[in-house]
């Protein structure tokens, strides 16, 4: 088949991929995306109704600036669109005070978020017990506990941004081609020639964004670097006549020393329940292996591990369950690196579970590398 030609090729439109193809055609770039799915979708990382943002990410100082300049894109996304995209809720990260959860590092993440808030001056209030107590009755946060409070924080919608800005970017000339896999990225002189479907097409340069499948384009050493890590979300049923969860903002909770000693949740978005989850740091090879069904004994689990005597308000009834993955670096980072040294050629991890937020900015900063 006779080949196409495009300024930039971006394989995979999830959360960084449709933000990278938005960026290119704000600039006018002749443009591709390429998706092996119809995103958005439910088989990858950014699904599930709500994502978590907040400015002061314990994760890494360096993450601030792409927390503040997403939440910029994203009501620059609503004001272009008409969708809601992020709602503001403000939101807590608690930390049971005996053993400091300490995930991605030794000192605690409680201690690191309230450092980061503090010296990038982002609003916030550190929350005696009995004010917590007083304002959020469901959480049953030990006296111990130490409560962080973000004025900022709030979730996103991801099913909607990621098809706003594709929508967007459609509309500003870039193409989009949907259940259309990549089978292969070849350098061709001064070109790149990409395998989709039988079809062969060229590209100046390209962004690999393909979330756990940018496992499938990677040398082995590099391969390893990447875990594909399974993540179960659930809706549990609020109990009758409990109507504070609505009214709640997002919360962390890092109850325990290890890293999945942790819970998050999200206010109720249809008055019958609220969303929450843990976090699983158990490899799978390849996100096309991923267990997607989640199982009886897998929701009692949860339950009395994860919810019994930490919240309240709730009654013991799962009303449904959705599967996702982080790809997961060994120190949490984000990787975006040249493939075989080519800065033509960027390949992007999926961010290590924290990327959603980051986003939007993410795809800004991806383009610019490009020279944009």
């Amino acid at each position: 088949m006779k080949e196409s030609t495009f300024d930039v090729i971006v394989v995979g439109l999830g959360a960084v991929g449709s933000a990278t193809l938005y960026q290119l055609s704000k600039r006018g770039i002749n443009s591709l995306g390429i998706d092996q799915f119809d995103p958005p979708h439910t088989l990858g990382s950014s699904h599930g109704e709500t994502r978590i943002t907040r400015l002061a990410v314990g994760e890494g100082e360096e993450y601030v600036a792409l927390a503040k300049r997403s939440h910029e894109i994203w009501a620059e996304l609503e004001a272009l669109s008409g969708k809601k995209i992020r709602t503001k809720t403000g939101g807590i990260l608690l930390d049971s005070g005996l053993d400091p959860w300490s995930k991605h590092g030794v000192e605690g993440f409680w201690e690191r978020t309230l450092r980061y808030a503090q010296n990038q001056k982002i609003a916030h209030q550190v929350l005696t017990h009995h004010e917590f107590q007083k304002k959020y009755p469901n959480l049953l946060l030990p006296p111990s506990g130490k409560i962080y409070w973000e004025e900022e924080a709030g979730y996103l919608f991801p099913e909607v941004a990621i098809q706003t800005q594709l929508d967007l970017a459609k509309k500003q000339g870039a193409t989009v081609w949907t259940s259309s896999k990549a089978d292969s990225i070849h350098s061709q002189g001064e070109y790149f020639q990409i395998r989709v479907e039988g079809k062969e097409i060229l590209a100046k340069q390209v962004i690999l964004s393909a979330g756990g499948w940018v496992k499938d384009f990677l040398s082995l050493p590099i391969k390893k670097r990447l875990s594909v890590c399974r993540q179960v979300l659930y809706w549990i049923s609020i109990a009758e006549g409990c109507t504070d969860w609505q009214k709640y903002p997002v919360w962390m909770w890092g109850y325990g020393p290890a890293p999945e000693d942790f819970i998050y949740g999200f206010p109720s978005l249809d008055g019958k329940s609220i969303k929450m989850a843990s976090e699983s740091f158990v490899e799978v090879d390849h996100p096309d292996e991923l267990n997607r069904e989640v199982s009886e004994q897998e929701k009692e689990i949860f339950w009395v591990t994860k919810v019994d005597g930490k919240l309240r308000g709730l009654k013991k009834q799962i009303l449904k369950t959705s599967v996702c993955f982080y790809t997961v670096t060994e120190d949490a980072r984000f990787v975006i690196e040249p493939m075989n040294g080519d800065s033509n050629f960027l390949w992007v991890s999926a961010c290590s579970g924290h990327g959603f937020k980051h986003s939007a900015a993410l795809g800004e900063d991806l383009v610019k590398r490009l020279g944009y």
